[in-house]
């Protein structure tokens, strides 16, 4: 068994001066608008903060939200789904899972 020892108070505060001015850089986060109605590619929040994402009615992934983070997921199913893509813009999510030929 190994105990770690807790850190000191001034390493704890110089992380945190490190940390927080780039923390406060990321963009708020707010849920997405839907996809518009003539879109081939459609997106639907199905959770708190996840997006299931479709082209011509057949699931081609998921964009979880992890923070300012969009963290997106390959797959038909999202329990097999598989990391691709990790973003801070929305868009590029999307295209990057959506097919090419959305015809």
């Amino acid at each position: 068994m190994v105990l770690e020892l807790p850190t000191s108070p001034a390493k704890r505060n110089a992380l945190r001066a490190r940390v927080m001015p780039s923390l406060k850089e990321l963009p708020p986060r707010r849920p997405e608008p839907p996809a518009p109605d003539d879109s081939a590619v459609r997106w639907d929040r199905i959770d708190i903060d996840r997006y299931e994402v479709r082209a011509n009615g057949v699931t081609v992934g998921f964009v979880d939200v992890v923070g300012a983070v969009f963290v997106v997921l390959s797959g038909t199913r999202y329990d097999r789904a598989v990391e691709v893509l990790q973003t801070l813009d929305f868009a590029a999510a999307i295209g990057s899972i959506s097919p090419a030929d959305t015809d």
